[in-house]
């Protein structure tokens, strides 16, 4: 999900520490609230899961003006660029990949699902606009369309390049990014709600859950197996492993984004010259890698525990971003975003039920596309904590994809609003 930095009232709070320092405690003071055993709380929290509460309520304080989420530097570079690719590493080193591959040709096919919803939800949501609101969709709305499309098949690089291959105006290109992150940002809250109640609706549409059980028992039994408290050397080498490779990451993608872009324009259109993606690219790869060694063992320490309170401090600074103002003051394109995801989720959950595909798949498959490789690990680990390298794997497959797609329904787009 892309936001663009944009000028916004001064903020009570404007020191990034501070900032962070009140992150932290809003993280803190949810998950003591959700420990309580008893009580209003244990009744609330049964309700609503904790990471809703980490995600909306600095989205509450970004609102209300006590701080500046758009324009601090908390999530671009310190929790997109570093805390995320430290969690990959940390969420893939304990990944059973053999275990993943049982998941089967469903996962697979409500991924595609996904990317075919979305295409054909652009075509289905321009031309309903067009009909109620000629005005809204007149001029190069189709442009920010595309540009949308990048973002929610791929990311913010891919929601970029469709900027630059079309020409989208600065002005057109902020308001659908106020559009991605509005709708975006809900749907993600109502994913995880769900992810609440995922045995109950997998039960009712009697979904076969049985290679998903399998590989949450796999994960889960490793971890006991080799569980032991951790030394100060297990902590430094969790440590050392994230953040160093976090480092050999930038330093291999700072040199290397650059030169592919400038020697294959076609691989700086797919978005390929973005150091981000090459960023997460290594770190993921690097720690599926380590997974068939015995560095995996530092699970039984802690290592994806210590990857989870990253994502979690991630969603904390991407929930920031959220205005719950700003949404109001393009209601018709707001509404097209709204039309145009409601497209994509009456198919997939279409499609999910012809295959009786878990929630799981459904879920991870959406957030995959809509919210990128920042939150679909966040959704996945919503279901189960073992669970979220899975986001991480679907969400990086959108970079791939995601300029191209977004480019041809883009001409589509662009023919239909008559300046093809």
């Amino acid at each position: 999900m892309a936001v663009e930095q944009v000028q916004a009232p001064t903020a009570l709070i404007q020191n990034d520490i501070v900032v962070l320092g009140v992150l932290a405690a809003v993280l803190g003071m949810v998950f003591w609230a959700s420990s309580r055993q008893s009580g209003f709380l244990r009744r609330f929290f049964d309700l609503v899961p904790p990471l809703l509460l980490c995600y909306f309520i600095p989205g509450i304080l970004n609102s209300l003006g006590v701080i500046d989420g758009v324009n601090s530097k908390l999530y671009n570079p310190v929790a997109s660029r570093v805390l995320l690719p430290a969690s990959l590493v940390l969420l893939t080193l304990t990944v059973d990949i053999p275990a993943i591959l049982k998941l089967g040709p469903k996962l697979l096919l409500m991924y595609v699902a996904t990317s075919v919803s979305i295409m054909l939800g652009g075509v289905f949501a321009f031309l309903v606009m067009k009909a109620a609101f000629p005005a809204t969709m007149a001029g190069d709305t189709w442009g920010g369309m595309a540009a949308l499309a990048g973002s929610w098949i791929g990311g913010g690089a891919n929601m970029v390049a469709m900027k630059e291959i079309f020409g989208v105006d600065a002005t057109t290109f902020g308001q659908f990014a106020v559009v991605d992150a509005a709708v975006a940002y809900v749907w993600m809250a109502v994913l995880l709600l769900l992810a609440q109640r995922a045995a109950s609706i997998d039960a009712r549409q009697k979904a076969d859950t049985t290679a998903l059980d399998d590989l949450k028992q796999r994960l889960v039994a490793y971890r006991s197996q080799h569980e032991r408290p951790a030394t100060l050397t297990d902590l430094a080498m969790i440590f050392g492993l994230a953040f160093g490779t976090v480092g050999v990451a930038h330093l291999l993608a700072g040199g290397f984004a650059p030169w592919i872009g400038e020697q294959l324009p076609w691989a700086k259109r797919a978005g390929l010259g973005e150091p981000l993606v090459w960023i997460i690219a290594v770190c993921t790869v690097t720690g599926l890698s380590l997974s068939f060694t015995r560095m995996r063992r530092l699970d039984g320490v802690g290592a994806s525990n210590i990857g989870t309170l990253l994502l979690y401090i991630l969603i904390a600074c991407i929930g920031m971003q959220m205005d719950i103002g700003a949404v109001f003051d393009k209601p018709a394109l707001l509404l097209l975003g709204v039309v145009w995801l409601g497209f994509h989720i009456a198919i997939l959950w279409l499609v999910g039920r012809l295959i009786r595909a878990p929630l799981f798949y459904f879920a991870v498959g959406s957030q995959s596309h809509i919210g990128g490789p920042a939150s679909a690990p966040v959704v996945a680990s919503a279901f189960h904590p073992a669970l979220a390298p899975v986001g991480a794997l679907l969400g990086t497959l959108g970079y791939a994809t995601g300029t191209v797609l977004a480019w041809l329904l883009g001409l589509a787009l662009q023919a239909l609003a008559g300046q093809g």
